[in-house]
C-alpha cells in the first residue's frame, strides 16, 4: 500500500485520496470537497492559458503569373479591385496601374501586392483564358450542288477617275448619279440592283472611285465582286488607276471585261488603247487571248446592249451559284451614321436568305436586324445571295470590307463578340508588353551610360542637369502644329483620308495630329476635344447643325466643310504652311569694295576707316552689312558711320567713294575686302507634302 501511494505524484491530491479511500482508509469529506475544487481550479486556469496563446494560422497560397491585369489580381485574391488599388498607395511606381485592364509587368509589385494582402504566392504559368477555348463564328462548308441554286453575278465598275464609270452605271440604271457627285468624281463605293431590259438577267453592279486617295476601296470592290469591267476611256488610254484594277484583278483571280468608253469623240484610236494593254498582260479575244473587249460610249449609250450580254455570257461561264436556305454570309460595302435611321451598314448577300430579326456579326460589331432597304431606299422584307442591302440594327459601325456572319441565337452572338474581343486585347496586350520592354531597355542603357559618366568624372565634378519631370516638360512638343477632327459621311471616305494623312511626313516642320475621327455628324463633343487642343473640326461630306455651329463660334473653333477630298487636302497643305515660321532671306541693295584703310583718332582712340567705292546698287546707312574676305564673312553687323568727302551721309550711290566704320571696332577692313549692304526679307515657306494626286 505504501509503495502504491508513493507511485503517485504528489501533487495529485485527488488520485491520493481516492486510492486512500478504495483502501477503506477514511478520508474526511470536507478534505475530498477541498481538494476536488482545487484540482478544478488548476485546471480552468490551465486551458484559459492555452486559450490566451495565439494559435499560427495558415496563410492563403495565390497563383500569380505574369502579365497579370489588375482585374486577374483580385480574382486571385477574391477581392474587387478597390482593394487592388488601395494596396497600391503603399507600393512605389504603382500610379500608372490605373485601370482594370492594366497589365501589371513588374512581377515584383504583384508579389508586394500579395504579401501586404497577408497572404502568401506561388508562381504558376499564365491561366487559361477564353480565348484558348475557340468560340469564334465561320463560313459553313458548302452544301451540296443539288441544294444550290442560280445567283445574279456581282460586277464591279472599275478604271480610272473620270473615264466614265459612273455614267455607265446611269445608263444601265436609268439614273441621274453623276449628276449628285461633288466634284464629278465618286468618292465612295455604291451598291445596285439592276435588271436588264433584254435578257430579264438581275446583276448587281458595284461602283467603286477611280480617284488615286481611294485605292483601299477599290481593293475591297475586286475581292466582293464576280467580274470586273474595266472601263478605260479610248482618248486617254491605260492610266495609273487603270493599271491598279488590272493588278487588283489579277490578284483576286477575277474575269475581265474590257469598255472601251467615249468612242463618240473624235480623233480616238480604240486599237490604240487595245494595244496599249499588252504592256499590263491583257490579251483581248481578237488578239487570241480570253478577255472580252467592248466599244462603247456610256453618254450616247451606244453598245450598251452588247456589253451586257458580255457580262450575261461571262457568268454563265462562272456556272453561279449559292445555298438559299443556310446562315447568312456576306460582306460590308459601306457603313454610315444616318441622322434619323441610325447606324447603317451596306451589306452585300453572299450565301443564305437575310430576314429581320436575324443576329449577324461583323469584326466587333453585332447586329439585331431590325430593317432592310434596297438601293432606292425602298424597305424589304428578306435579302438573297447577291443583293446589295442596307442594314439597320448595329450597336457599333461595322469596318467596310468586314466579313458578316449570322448566328443561331442572341447568346451565340455575345459569345462571338466577346471572344473576339478578347482576342483584340490579348493582342494588343502583347504588343504593349514589346513596347514597354523597349523602353526599359533604352532606359537601362540610357542609365548605364549615365553611370559611366559619373564615375569617370567623379561625382562631384559631375554635372547633373534638370531633374527628371524637368526633362519630360523641357521635352513636350512646342513647335507649330496643326490638330483636326475628322468627319466623314462613310466609313470608307475617313478611311480614304486617313490613309492620304499617313502620307503626310513632314513632322519635323509642322505637326499634323487627328486627335479623332468618325463616321457621322459633327457633335458638340468634336467642337469641345477640338477646342481643348486648339485644332480644327473636318466635317466630309456631312451637315453642321445649327446648335453646333453656335458653339463653334462661341469657342472660336473653325468647322470646315468639304465635298471633294482633293479640296480637303489643298486646304491642310494651306494651313500647315501657314503655321511654318517665315523664312529669313538676305536681299542685296548694294556691294562695295575696299580700296584703302585708315587710321582716325576719336578722342584717345584710333578708329579704322575703310575707304570703299560703291560697285552695284546703294548703300544704306540703316541697312545691315557684311565683309567678305576670301568668301568667308568676317563681320555683320551696323556700321556707325558713312562720310562722303567730309560729310555725314545717309546712301552712296554706285561709283561714288566713301567712307565706313563699323560698331565692331576690333574688326579691321583689308584693301581687297569686299563690304555687302543687304536687309532682312521674311519669305513665306510651304511644306513638303507629296500627296500622290
Amino acid at each position: 500500500m505504501t509503495m502504491l501511494l508513493r507511485s503517485f505524484p504528489t501533487k495529485c491530491n485527488l488520485c491520493f485520496c481516492i486510492v486512500r479511500q478504495s483502501y477503506g482508509y477514511k478520508v474526511p469529506t470536507r478534505t475530498l470537497a477541498a481538494t476536488v475544487g482545487n484540482t478544478k481550479k488548476k485546471y480552468l486556469h490551465k486551458e484559459k492559458t492555452l486559450k490566451n496563446i495565439p494559435v499560427k494560422q495558415k496563410l492563403p497560397v495565390i497563383n500569380i503569373w505574369d502579365g497579370m491585369t489588375v482585374k486577374d489580381l483580385a480574382n486571385s485574391l477574391d477581392k474587387d479591385t478597390d482593394h487592388i488599388f488601395e494596396v497600391m498607395i503603399y507600393i512605389p511606381q504603382t500610379d500608372r496601374y490605373d485601370r482594370d485592364k492594366s497589365v501589371i509587368n513588374d512581377i515584383e509589385v504583384i508579389k508586394e501586392i500579395i504579401k501586404k494582402s497577408g497572404c502568401k504566392y506561388i508562381m504558376k504559368s499564365k491561366q487559361k483564358t477564353r480565348t484558348q477555348l475557340d468560340m469564334d463564328a465561320y463560313k459553313r462548308p458548302q452544301a451540296h450542288s443539288s441544294e444550290l441554286v442560280r445567283r445574279p453575278p456581282v460586277v464591279t465598275i472599275m478604271g480610272h477617275v473620270d473615264h466614265g464609270k459612273t455614267t455607265l452605271l446611269d445608263k444601265l440604271r436609268h439614273s441621274n448619279i453623276v449628276d449628285g457627285e461633288f466634284g464629278g468624281i465618286t468618292q465612295h463605293i455604291g451598291a445596285f440592283s439592276v435588271r436588264l431590259p433584254t435578257s430579264k438577267e438581275e446583276i448587281t453592279f458595284l461602283d467603286t472611285p477611280g480617284h488615286a486617295a481611294f485605292s483601299a476601296i477599290r481593293a475591297r470592290g475586286a475581292h466582293a465582286t464576280d467580274i470586273i469591267v474595266l472601263v478605260i476611256a479610248a482618248e486617254d488610254g491605260v492610266m495609273n488607276q487603270t493599271k491598279e484594277s488590272i493588278q487588283l484583278a489579277k490578284q483576286a483571280n477575277v474575269p475581265i471585261i474590257v469598255a472601251i468608253n467615249k468612242i463618240d469623240k473624235s480623233g480616238v484610236d480604240v486599237d490604240l488603247t487595245k494595244r496599249g494593254l499588252f504592256s499590263e498582260d491583257v490579251v483581248l479575244e481578237e488578239y487570241g487571248g480570253e478577255v472580252q473587249s467592248v466599244a462603247i460610249s456610256a453618254l450616247k449609250g451606244t453598245n450598251l446592249l452588247e456589253l451586257q450580254e458580255a457580262i450575261v455570257a461571262q457568268a454563265e461561264l462562272l456556272d453561279l451559284k449559292a445555298d438559299v436556305t443556310s446562315l447568312v454570309e456576306g460582306v460590308v460595302i459601306e457603313s454610315k451614321t444616318d441622322p434619323g435611321r441610325g447606324k447603317l451598314a451596306t451589306a452585300l448577300i453572299k450565301q443564305g436568305t437575310l430576314k429581320r430579326g436575324a443576329y449577324l456579326v461583323a469584326g466587333t460589331a453585332f447586329a439585331k436586324v431590325r430593317a432592310m432597304f434596297n438601293d432606292q431606299g425602298q424597305p424589304v422584307q428578306l435579302a438573297t445571295p447577291s443583293q446589295p442591302v442596307e442594314i439597320l440594327g448595329w450597336r457599333e459601325l461595322p469596318s467596310a470590307g468586314e466579313e458578316i456572319l449570322q448566328v443561331e441565337t442572341e447568346k451565340r452572338m455575345k459569345e462571338v463578340i466577346s471572344y473576339r474581343e478578347e482576342i483584340q486585347k490579348e493582342e494588343k496586350m502583347n504588343k504593349d508588353i514589346v513596347e514597354i520592354k523597349k523602353f526599359q531597355e533604352e532606359h537601362d542603357r540610357i542609365y548605364q551610360e549615365k553611370l559611366q559618366t559619373r564615375l569617370a568624372a567623379g561625382y562631384k565634378r559631375y554635372k547633373r542637369g534638370p531633374r527628371e519631370k524637368d526633362k519630360v516638360i523641357s521635352g513636350m512638343y512646342d513647335g507649330p502644329q496643326l490638330c483636326i477632327v475628322l468627319k466623314g459621311d462613310v466609313d470608307g471616305s475617313v478611311e480614304a483620308i486617313l490613309d492620304t494623312l499617313e502620307t503626310y511626313n513632314d513632322h519635323t516642320q509642322c505637326r499634323l495630329d487627328i486627335i479623332h475621327y468618325g463616321v457621322g455628324q459633327v457633335s458638340e463633343n468634336d467642337v469641345i476635344l477640338a477646342d481643348s487642343f486648339n485644332g480644327t473640326v473636318l466635317a466630309f461630306n456631312v451637315a453642321v447643325v445649327e446648335t453646333v455651329s453656335k458653339l463653334a463660334r462661341s469657342k472660336n473653333v473653325s468647322i470646315k466643310t468639304f465635298n471633294v477630298i482633293y479640296r480637303l487636302t489643298d486646304y491642310l497643305r494651306q494651313e500647315l504652311s501657314n503655321r511654318l515660321p517665315p523664312r529669313i532671306e538676305h536681299d542685296v541693295l548694294g556691294e562695295a569694295n575696299v580700296l584703302q584703310v585708315f587710321q582716325i583718332t576719336e578722342g584717345k582712340k584710333k578708329v579704322p576707316v575703310a575707304g570703299c567705292r560703291c560697285t552695284s546698287g546703294s548703300l544704306h546707312k540703316k541697312n545691315l552689312f557684311k565683309i567678305v574676305r576670301e568668301n568667308e564673312t568676317i563681320y555683320e553687323g551696323n556700321v556707325l558711320s558713312m562720310k562722303h568727302l567730309k560729310n555725314e551721309v545717309q546712301s552712296i550711290k554706285t561709283e561714288v567713294e566713301c567712307g565706313l566704320s563699323f560698331e565692331d571696332r576690333t574688326i579691321i577692313p583689308e584693301p581687297g575686302d569686299a563690304i555687302v549692304c543687304y536687309q532682312h526679307k521674311e519669305v513665306p515657306q510651304s511644306i513638303n507634302w507629296d500627296i500622290g494626286f
